[in-house]
Order: C-alpha cells, then structure tokens, then sequence
C-alpha cells in the first residue's frame, strides 16, 4: 500500500495574506478574512491551483490535517427556494433523502447565476463563508451532522477555490453563523 505525498508547495499560513497579496486577490476573497477577523476567529490558510472538486483538495486536506467540508448549492424544481448543503467530503449526496428530511420534493443543483446572485460566488467556489453575502436571506443552510458533529476543526473557501481555511468548529456555530444570522437545519444523509 502506497502512502501520498502531499504537494510540497502548498505553504500552511495564519491568518490573511499581507497587504501586497490581498491587493492581487478578489474582493469577496478579501471580505470574508476581514470578517473572520472582525469576528475573531483564528484560521489558518492554504493558498493553491484551483481546486474544483473535493478530490482537487486532497493535498490540501493532507496539509490542513483535515478534509474540506463539501458544500453543495441546491434549489427546488421552481427555483423559488435556494439551499446550501454541508456534507462531509467522502459522504454521497441522495437527493431523495435529502427531499424528504426537508419536505422539498425534486431537489437539483443551483444555476451559476443564482449561485453568484444570491451568495456571490462561481461554481467550484461554494462555501459557507458565502452566507456573509445573502443579506436578505434567500439561502436556507443546511448541515448534516457529520460535517460538524465531533469535529474540532471545520475547512472550506473563502468564495474563492484557490484558497481553504481551518478553524474552529466552535467558532463556525458560535460566532460565524449567529452574525450572518442564518441558523441552520440540520439532517442526516
């Protein structure tokens, strides 16, 4: 059995990136590390290619010493209601399952312009951290349990997909969540 070896080019960093970095990254990058840090919440921050896909976050993962949490963009067949899903990285999604704990029948995966209209984020890019940008609360955050159930350590991006951050589970619950003002529900998929 082989072991991996992680991509010895990704650097682990604390915090933002200094002020010649942030001048080269996208605003929304830019606004979520300012709001972890209004909020207080300590992270570290893994800069690399484009990660598009959970298996795209391995070496990361393998750097973080934890799996980034997937996060899908979901809508009802009407598109008149929009959902964020937090999901463990190796768990598969069932739709089914997922309609009935919610009462939504026919779920499917949000449209780009949707994604970027209400949370201001691109395909590849989803995360939690882009509920800062649904100021009229369009997005029902959903968690199963797993993605945040005796794990000290929660990893996503910063509404972008060439960065991840770690932090505390706590904090994500505690202080994230409360101040964007979105309570989750939560399931079990």
């Amino acid at each position: 059995m082989s072991q991996r070896i992680p991509n010895q080019s990704l650097t682990l960093s604390f915090g933002r990136p200094d002020a010649s970095e942030c001048a080269c990254r996208l605003e929304k990058e830019v606004r979520a590390y300012a709001l972890l840090d209004q909020l207080g919440i300590a992270y570290q921050r893994v800069d690399h290619p484009a990660a598009q896909t959970i298996h795209d976050c391995e070496d990361v993962d393998l750097l973080l010493g934890i799996p980034i949490c997937k996060n899908l963009f979901l809508t009802n067949s009407q598109k008149t209601r929009f959902y964020l899903l937090l999901i463990p990285g190796e768990k598969k999604f069932r739709t089914a399952v997922l309609s009935k704990q919610i009462g939504s029948s026919r779920l499917s995966f949000g449209g780009p312009e949707d994604m970027e209209r209400l949370l201001d984020i691109t395909p590849g890019s989803v995360s939690v951290l882009g509920l800062m940008n649904d100021k009229d609360h369009q997005v029902q955050l959903l968690i199963d349990r797993d993605a945040v159930e005796n794990r000290e350590f929660f990893a996503c991006h910063p509404c972008i997909n060439t960065s991840s951050v770690k932090f505390l589970t706590t904090d994500l619950m505690e202080k994230f969540l409360p101040f964007v003002g979105h309570e989750p529900i939560f399931v079990d998929l």
